[in-house]
């Protein structure tokens, strides 16, 4: 029984030795440094400037002339619409415009022999004579202006390239209907590419243009450096994206939709105190140690998705910082880790 009691006055007393041992915490010593502060988002490669191409008129596709990746300029033939019924009416408006010319040329005889007869012939039917030569050639004009309608008309059936580019989709095939409505082909100018990414609105009012970036390819180890070059105006309500570009400071060659990472530096100071994520408390306060007790103190931060945060108030250099700050609880003894 005497043993007994022995033992459990030993635990007990190993107990309390280890209860009252202070908590080693591993800890930093607060000193300023240069900080840059980065905004990390994927984007993908897209052209500056591409155009949907679409049909005006509304008709079976006949020819389709180019592929995907085919080089077109200006004015280049890029499809054939079926235009047999405006073909037609072209026909008609020629054949119409032809027998109107024929009428005001003989219009314009009849008043010419009129006139050679002078006094011979009724004033009245000089007259009529020369009235004649009028509304044949205002006939003459309205049947010229149909005929230009028609054949304006008659070129919207062939779709022509509006700019020079590469053919970077394709979108219809020979012999599908077509309209307004259904895009054929986008054209590209490959020669200025960028990357196009969205940020998350909790930092929309961070991103500005002219702000440097580091680009990184996928499939690549190597950067290239770059800026913001738009921010737009307006946060999508659906997504809660922030749309932005960032341009490339030296030309590049890359497949359009390529996935990059990019890093945009939104700051850059040269000394500021930062402090680990780990020893936030409640995004607000961290832990001192101060004569072997940890104390909590009320700091202020520049909220970011990093693993360090930068303070602008409450934290002084020198100051010794708990770096975790799980399971601490104000007023503790601590011991300090060696580093």
């Amino acid at each position: 029984m005497v043993g007994l009691i022995g033992v459990a006055i030993v635990a007990i007393g190993y107990v309390q030795f280890w209860a009252a041992r202070p908590l080693s915490v591993a800890v930093e010593i607060a000193a300023s440094a240069p900080v840059t502060r980065v905004l990390a988002v994927n984007g993908r490669i897209a052209a500056r400037h591409s155009v949907d191409v679409t049909s005006v008129m509304t008709g079976r596709l006949v020819s389709l002339s180019v592929s995907e990746g085919d080089s077109v300029r200006v004015d280049d033939v890029l499809a054939q619409v079926n235009a047999a019924a405006q073909t037609a009416i072209v026909r008609q408006a020629v054949a119409a415009l032809d027998a109107a010319l024929v009428a005001q040329q003989q219009a314009t005889e009849t008043y010419e022999r009129a006139v050679a007869l002078g006094t011979n012939i009724p004033r009245l039917e000089l007259e009529e004579s020369a009235h004649a030569v009028q509304s044949a050639g205002q006939e003459v004009a309205r049947l010229t202006a149909i005929l230009d309608q028609a054949q304006i008309v008659l070129e919207d059936y062939t779709i022509r390239s509006p700019v020079d580019g590469t053919v970077l989709e394709l979108d219809a095939e020979e012999g599908q209907i077509v309209g307004p409505a259904n895009r054929l082909l986008t054209l590209a100018d490959l020669s200025e590419i960028l990357v196009e990414a969205d940020v998350d609105e909790a930092y929309a009012t961070q991103i500005a243009v002219g702000q440097p970036a580091v680009l990184q390819l996928a499939g690549n180890t190597g950067t290239h450096q770059g800026h913001v070059s738009f921010v737009s105006n307006r946060v999508d309500e659906a997504t809660g994206g922030l749309a932005i570009e960032i341009s490339f400071d030296a030309p590049i060659a890359a497949p359009v939709g390529l996935t990059v990472a990019t890093n945009v530096i939104v700051d850059r100071r040269d000394a500021a105190l930062t402090v680990p994520r780990t020893a936030l408390v409640n995004g607000d306060a961290v832990f001192v140690v101060a004569d072997g007790v940890a104390r909590l103190h009320p700091v202020t931060v520049v909220d970011w998705p990093a693993a360090r945060l930068i303070t602008t108030a409450g934290l002084d250099e020198g100051t010794t910082v708990i770096v975790d700050a799980t399971g601490i609880s104000d007023g503790q003894s601590v011991s300090v880790e060696e580093p």
